[in-house]
């Protein structure tokens, strides 16, 4: 009997070998900028998206999720605190996990497969016991009702397929957690380079300056860098989310007709881009020190660039297409291979709890790598552009000197650094 089972579970187990790689990939959140929040009141809820976000819901969430899956993949826009790291990896984690599996965001996406799978398992079992004999409550066992012939499959074929099965699932789930990760990369490069390049503006200003007209040309800067985020997060999320949002937010913080030029764009991060350019081209210093600045707007470049590559081509459609027959022609046939494997049950009806768990955790694989492979929905990009946002505007409040300690004069042979006129 080990026998009989072990390729039938190999192929399971390299299946789901590939939801592991894909379980631990939700992103952060933070709490929303005003203009957000005012704009978003109808999803509060949403925003609360930590370790254990599955327990935020109410029941009007409740039905939004039922009616729009799409509602879903807000909820996967989490952070992490450290209160929620110990909570992680805390030791009753998995009882929590199975309290909450017909919760998730997978499972209302998938249960019509998973229900349709199991509604076939029961259907044999009652069709079976038809036409070949029953067995009743009492152990009393009767004969056919109807005539035919009891239906099935043999083991052999699911156990010959299910490695097959397996490494396209696995692919499957490994190529979107790829793309995910790509575009969280392209995220954190953005922070990066946002607070190095108000840093360096910062620093490489021109001392002399008159302190107001400082603080207003490097607060322009910051101002620009985070226009381009947003603007990138605009470009990269759908219209019915963010369009309002993007407007209200554009007008609030910057200048009307920079908000109006950015909004009326074709290619609004690309015009966000070019006022950060035209900015920096201004700032009082050497251009070589412009240059070094102008390297991490190339920077962002790439990250948009590399983007849109995501957003624009998915996994090849004939690979995903041809894993989804596969694994619901499979799927559907299973209950035929399990029927005569559950003989020892009560008219074997022990093979449909079977069906319904295995077709929940198969049909989950599918649809993880489904949910991973288009990321800019589930990555919380509000978050960081709020983030940059107040990290910019923090940056650009230090002045030199602030910290107490005295600043050196310049010397004669560095002062064409800091002479706007030698660029």
């Amino acid at each position: 009997m080990i026998g009989r089972y072990s390729g039938f579970s190999l192929g399971l187990l390299g299946a789901l070998a590939s939801a592991l790689l894909s379980s631990s990939v939700d992103g952060f959140v933070s709490p929303l900028s005003t203009a957000h929040s005012m704009v978003r009141s109808d999803s509060s809820l949403f925003d609360v998206t930590g370790w254990d976000n599955f327990c935020v819901e109410t029941e009007e969430n409740r039905a939004n999720l039922q009616t729009s899956p799409e509602m879903a993949r807000r909820y996967r826009r989490t952070v992490y605190t450290h209160d929620d790291w110990k909570k992680h990896r805390q030791s009753d984690r998995f009882l929590i996990y199975l309290g909450s599996m017909f919760k998730s965001g997978v499972f209302e996406n998938s249960k019509n497969e998973v229900l349709l799978t199991t509604g076939i398992a029961a259907f044999l079992c009652v069709y079976n016991g038809l036409v070949g004999g029953y067995t009743d409550l009492s152990g009393v066992a009767h004969p056919a009702v109807i005539p035919g012939q009891v239906i099935g499959l043999p083991l052999n074929s699911f156990t010959l397929t299910g490695s097959s099965l397996g490494l396209l699932l696995t692919f499957r789930a490994n190529a979107s957690y790829k793309r995910w990760d790509e575009a969280r990369k392209n995220w954190g490069m953005n922070i990066n380079h946002t607070r190095d390049l108000v840093r360096m503006a910062n620093c490489y200003y021109e001392r002399d300056t008159d302190p107001e007209v400082r603080q207003e040309e490097l607060n322009h800067v910051a101002l620009c860098t985070w226009a381009f985020v947003r603007a990138m997060k605009r470009h990269l999320s759908p219209e019915e989310e963010d369009e309002f949002a993007f407007q209200l937010e554009l007008r609030e913080k910057l200048p009307r007709e920079q908000a109006e030029m950015i909004i009326s764009a074709a290619h609004r991060p690309n015009r966000a881009l070019q006022d950060l350019s035209f900015a920096i081209d201004q700032l009082p210093m050497h251009f070589i020190r412009k240059n070094e600045i102008h390297q991490a707007v190339t920077i962002f470049e790439d990250n948009l660039g590399s983007s849109e590559r995501l957003l624009t081509s998915p996994v090849p459609l004939f690979y995903s297409r041809h894993t989804a027959r596969f694994i619901t022609v499979w799927l559907f046939l299973m209950p035929f291979g399990l029927y005569n494997e559950f003989k020892g049950s009560w008219n074997h009806v022990g093979m449909i709890p079977t069906t319904f768990f295995i077709a929940l955790f198969m049909f989950g694989i599918e649809e993880l790598a489904t949910q991973l492979e288009e990321p800019f929905t589930i990555l919380p990009m509000q978050a960081f552009c709020d983030k940059i946002y107040n990290w910019c505007n923090e940056i650009m409040s230090w002045s030199p000197g602030d910290n107490g300690r005295q600043l050196k004069p310049i010397k004669p042979e560095h002062k064409s650094f800091y002479n706007p006129n030698r660029d």
